[in-house]
Order: structure tokens, then sequence, then C-alpha cells
């Protein structure tokens, strides 16, 4: 992908309480601050890709907020993949760009978290194809947490992974997070024995290895290069880009250990003429630890039934032999609907303009990042790479 680079980031804090902005006000400062990151001023702006509200206010979505933002855009669209909309929409950016439609493309990405609406069964149904409502729903199951402690619970079954080397994934991401200003939870260190004492959730998941929704806003500006303004800090590559789709209920699964990752990931390393052990550091999306690890498995970072044994002997940490996460993760970071898969791609980019501060990598010049929709349903994966 030649033709495209990355050249503005903006991140708002994320918060657990919603200070009584809406939506469209936290999207306008997230713009705000990634333009001004890429040098642009309002009417440069020629492109916009939203990702879906976190309310019932679909109709015109991109529309919407183009007119909130007083901008002219001649090309608008919406990505809906859970949470690989954000990484979804940095592909589709690129892939306007290289069709010569946009110039500047503005990928926006965020959400309000109402416990009043989500906490419910009507909320929880807003988020529920109609085969889980039918089929899942009356047997017990019902969210994220239930689906994915199926998927640990086999893991754990088939491979042997342990608690322990799942905890790992969290702790290490704490260590992380304790240098991120804009992280929720970096107060103090998490032990493995911190987190396996706290309470079970839904077997085999505690309660510190659960991703906590919140409100927040992200963007990122991806641009032709040739159209890179020199007031931008330093323009990011995208070298290589894949996206796969298995299923959307996890009942249609065919193995619920075998994700999209790998498809999707094998089209992204192709494409940079790359392999895994090029790669520097990894984002990856982690709204539970046994997506981190199936990722590293399915993306090549190890072997297929490896991952716990992995984990637990690689230093994840942004001083390790793979940092993974070095912003905390969503974990640490939380969850602000679509933004929270837009805060991995962010954070890649800050690492490769050497701009993370205190947890800089210091092998940094390409890293691979995936965003993970669903119950590990449709996967999104993009390389990037500095000068």
């Amino acid at each position: 992908m030649q033709d495209a680079v990355i050249t503005g980031i903006g991140e708002l804090k994320p918060a657990i309480v919603n200070s009584g902005q809406t939506e469209l006000d936290l999207l306008m400062q997230a713009a705000a601050i990634a333009t001004s990151d890429a040098g642009l001023s309002k009417k440069e702006v020629d492109g916009l890709i939203v990702t879906p509200p976190s309310n019932d206010n679909y109709f015109m979505w991109p529309s919407q907020a183009a007119e909130y933002l007083q901008i002219k855009p001649e090309l608008l669209d919406m990505v809906e993949l859970g949470g690989a909309s954000a990484v979804g929409s940095i592909i589709r950016a690129a892939l306007f760009i290289q069709a010569g439609l946009c110039n500047h493309c503005l990928c926006l990405s965020g959400g309000i978290w109402d416990r009043r609406v989500f906490n419910t069964l009507e909320g929880k149904k807003k988020v529920m194809s109609q085969a889980e409502i039918d089929f899942e729903l009356p047997f017990g199951p019902m969210g994220f947490n239930s689906a994915y402690a199926l998927i640990t619970r086999r893991h754990m079954h088939k491979y042997g992974t342990t608690a322990e080397q799942l905890a790992k994934i969290v702790a290490d991401q704490r260590f992380n997070a304790m240098t991120n200003q804009n992280a929720l939870f970096n107060d103090k260190l998490l032990s493995i024995e911190d987190i396996l004492a706290s309470p079970v959730i839904a077997d085999p998941i505690h309660r510190l290895e659960i991703v906590v929704p919140c409100s927040g806003a992200a963007a990122v500006v991806v641009s032709r290069r040739d159209q890179a303004k020199n007031s931008c800090v330093r323009a990011i590559n995208i070298l290589g880009m894949g996206e796969a789709y298995t299923h959307n209920s996890i009942v249609y699964a065919a193995d619920i250990l075998e994700s999209p990752v790998k498809k999707a990931a094998g089209k992204a390393f192709a494409m940079a003429n790359l392999k895994p052990e090029d790669i520097n550091l990894v984002s990856l999306y982690d709204c539970y630890p046994i997506t981190v690890l199936i990722t590293l498995e399915d993306a090549g970072f190890c072997a297929k039934g490896e991952g716990g044994e992995f984990v637990m002997n690689t230093d994840l940490t942004y001083g390790g032999k793979l940092p993974c996460n070095t912003h905390g993760g969503q974990l640490c970071c939380g969850q602000p609907s679509f933004a929270g898969g837009m805060s991995h791609v962010i954070e890649a980019v800050r690492q490769l303009r050497n701009e993370a501060g205190e947890r800089q990598v210091q092998k940094n010049k390409v890293a691979f990042i995936n965003g993970n929709g669903g119950v590990m349903s449709v996967e999104s994966c993009l390389i990037l790479g500095g000068d």
C-alpha cells in the first residue's frame, strides 16, 4: 500500500462516568486533535469514515458527524465490524486513497457508555443476533463474558493452557499501563496472584481479565503520501492489510479455537512481504486475555496450542522480547465502544514515531495490529512501519 500513510492521531482519555457530553462532542474533540497532528485544516479533510454510534441513532450517521464537524468530505462511509471496526476503517481509508477517491481521510470512532441501557436484558439483545437470541439466550449464555469463557475453557482443555498463563498477559499489560496517563487503571501493579484472586465472573474468567466499558473517542488521519503535510510530525507507512470472517454467532463457528486471524494476518504479511519474526511490537485486541493468546498463535508468533507457554516465557512489556499492548491495552485503558480498537492503532503509531515516553520500545521499525469483532468472528489486521 504505497500511496497511503498515517499522518495524524488523536485520542481522549477514557472516562467511566460520562461528563454530560454527547457522542458527537467527543468525536469532534478527537478529530480536532488528529487533524492538527496531521497539519490539516478542516477544509482539507475530503474523506470521513466513522464507526456506529453507541445509541440507536444510526440513520445517516456519517452525514450527521460531518455536519457536526463542519467539514465537507467528498466520500463518507461507516464501518460496523464490532471490535474490528477501527482497524477496518483504516484499511478502507487506505483503499479509498489508493483508488484516488480522497487525499485525507479522517477515521473517527467513539462512544458513550450508559450502564442503565447496556446492563439490561434488552440492552444486551441489541448486540446479539437473532440466532443468539433464539438458540443461545434461552440456555443461559448472555453476552460476551460467557462466550469467551467457552473459548478459554476449551483452550485449557485441549492444550493444557493454565489460568496463570492467561493472567500473565494482564500482569504485563498493567506494567505497561503504569506509564500511560490515559489509562483508566494505572494506580498499581498487578501480580498473577492478584488477578487470580479477583472474583470469577464467567468461569474461568476473572474480573481483572475482563475489559471495562467506558466513554471516549479516538481519531486517525490517513493521507496520500504526496499530500502529507511537511508539518506532519512523521508519516507512518501502511505496509500490509488483511481482513477475514468466519461466523457471527459462536454456535456457527466450525472450531471456536480457530480464528479468522490466520487468514487476515496472512494477507497482511504477504502484502508487506514480512514474517512474524520481522515484527518489533504488537498491538492486539484484548477484550479478554484469551483473544491475545489466540491472536499470537493464529498470526504465527507461536505454534497453535503453544500460546500459553509462549506468553509465560516471553516478556510482553515495553522493554521485553515482544512488546505487546504497550499502552496497557483495553484491559487497562478501557473500551470506549469502537474506539477501544482504535487505541491499538494509535499506540502503534506513537511507538513508531518515538513518542511513547517512558514506555518507548527501542527497536520500533515494524508493528502488527489487529482488531477483533464479535466472538473472534471477524478480524482486521494492519502492519505499520516507520522510516
